[in-house]
């Protein structure tokens, strides 16, 4: 019999308050992200803009908030003047990224009346291309998307019927620089000087612009943590936020390893942290730059490049379309606990992508739109997981890994909202064994369990797919109790689990 996991909640021991914007998503001219996605003229329930409602009324429901656009690697090709103005007369282009032809359809005006449609939470994350293009570029877009009238380029947009600036707060200088896959691939010390060059001239234009520099691509990166210092040298005074990118998938059936991704996670949030610090006490700073995780999932990769490599320039193809299981929605679960154990550092985070490429929710053509797996816990812990973070100090069952060493069987967080209410969000990551969990409740007015929903099935490997689109599901669970000023529960083995307490 597993041990009894224990950890203690009180008000009095916070991490931080949770930014709406680590809800955010992403969108991506890849794959059918965009073309049959969000976007699909000729479907049944397309609005007049070419906008799929069923697909609206899935965003709304998972509540997204910042939602970062146009990529992701795509970004380095994209030449903004192309996705602006009457879409009949945009021009087709070659996508070097993903080897495929875009035909700027869906564009820059098109983006944001979308965000406007899923609700006002939906802010724009705005990328501009440093790797193809640069400071001058960068200004152009901003001085077309922002400035009021009276300009050649804010007048542009108005004849183009965007009477009303769009009011981009939130941009990203480049995407994933330090990576050799990246069109204009670049140095730590050439990315920094041009980073440093464009958020100078885009604070120019309005000085409360919020700015993200590019971070490594991944932990593994050979230049791990000695790109963020030379970037951040040259950007720390300049810039908000810097990037973290990661995603997991199961190696050769290691699936406890795969169960324990979000220790890498934490572990990278904590290595970059500690890399900004040291170079803000290097410079006497008395700033403290956040992270944006920027992209994160579950994403099969070793897939990818195959699958990229044998295309031939078509439009809108089957691109990483991952169908997740419900262990891959118990490890994404457990990333969503490990953003949230950081909240204070952590501000900006953004799932990609948002439909069809490694998404939460998939549509067909012409046909209907359904959830993933995944959609449940990003869902959930959207709602819920609003307010200050309270200090989890998990006491209970370890289990060894080949990949990340000794991990908790338990990995929880909780969240209490204004309301003086509480949700903890935890994960059970035994493949064979219940756990049972006892939380001490100090200083806090809670009298019931409103619920206890799991995500867990007895086939780890279920799927929710066209053929069966509502197979996994959360269900509710009897018997967690409050006693004494004790939470207890059992956490069923492999699953996601949110708690109210109220």
């Amino acid at each position: 019999m597993t041990r009894t996991a224990r950890f203690a909640l009180d008000p009095a021991f916070t991490v931080g308050t949770v930014d709406p914007r680590l809800f955010g998503s992403f969108v991506e001219h890849l794959g059918r992200c965009v073309y049959t996605g969000i976007f699909e003229p000729d479907h049944p329930t397309a609005d007049e803009a070419g906008l799929r409602q069923d697909v609206l009324e899935l965003v709304r429901e998972l509540g997204v908030t910042a939602i970062r656009y146009p990529g992701g690697n795509f970004v380095s090709g994209y030449k903004w003047e192309d996705s602006v103005g009457p879409a009949e007369e945009r021009p087709r282009r070659l996508d070097l990224a993903w080897r495929t032809t875009e035909s700027n359809r869906f564009g820059l005006s098109e983006y944001i009346a979308f965000l406007k449609k899923v609700g006002p939470q939906a802010e724009p994350m705005m990328a501009v291309n440093l790797g193809t293009r640069g400071v001058a570029e960068a200004i152009e877009l901003q001085e077309y998307a922002n400035h009021p009238a009276g300009t050649e380029l804010s007048d542009r947009r108005i004849a183009h019927g965007d009477k009303d600036p769009f009011g981009i707060r939130l941009w990203c200088l480049g995407n994933e620089m330090d990576g050799p896959w990246q069109t204009g691939h670049k140095t730590a010390e050439e990315y920094g000087r041009l980073a440093a060059e464009t958020a100078r001239a885009m604070r120019q234009i309005d000085k409360h612009v919020e700015l993200v520099a590019c971070g490594s691509s991944g932990q593994g990166m050979d230049t791990f943590a000695e790109w963020e210092a030379k970037v951040l040298q040259e950007t720390y005074d300049l810039v908000d936020y810097i990037s973290l990118h990661a995603y997991y998938e199961e190696h050769d059936g290691d699936r406890d390893s795969f169960l324990a991704s979000a220790v890498d996670m934490e572990s990278f949030i904590e290595n970059v942290v500690a890399t900004c610090d040291h170079v803000g006490a290097r410079l006497k700073s008395k700033k403290k730059i956040n992270l944006s995780f920027d992209e994160w999932n579950v994403w099969y990769m070793s897939r990818t490049d195959a699958e990229v490599s044998a295309l031939d320039w078509p439009q809108a193809p089957r691109l990483l379309e991952d169908v997740y299981s419900v262990t891959d929605a118990v490890v994404f679960g457990s990333l969503l606990i490990a953003l949230l154990r950081h909240a204070d550092r952590v501000t900006v985070a953004c799932l990609a992508q948002l439909v069809n490429v490694i998404a939460p929710i998939m549509t067909e053509p012409g046909g209907p739109a359904w959830r993933q797996t995944t959609f449940f816990p990003f869902a959930a812990a959207s709602r819920y997981g609003r307010g200050e973070v309270l200090d989890v100090r998990v006491s209970g069952p370890t289990y060894d890994t080949k990949r990340h060493g000794t991990a908790d069987l338990l990995h929880a967080t909780a969240v209490r909202a204004e309301d003086g209410t509480v949700t903890v969000f935890a994960v059970n990551r035994s493949q064979t064994e219940s756990v049972p969990l006892e939380v001490a409740l100090h200083g806090m007015q809670l009298g019931e369990v409103v619920e206890h929903s799991v995500l867990a099935d007895a086939d780890p490997d279920a799927r929710n797919t066209l053929a069966d689109p509502e197979r996994v599901a959360p269900h509710q669970v009897t018997g967690t109790v409050l006693e004494g000023g004790t939470l207890k529960t059992t956490l069923e083995p492999l699953s996601w689990n949110v708690i109210r307490l109220g």
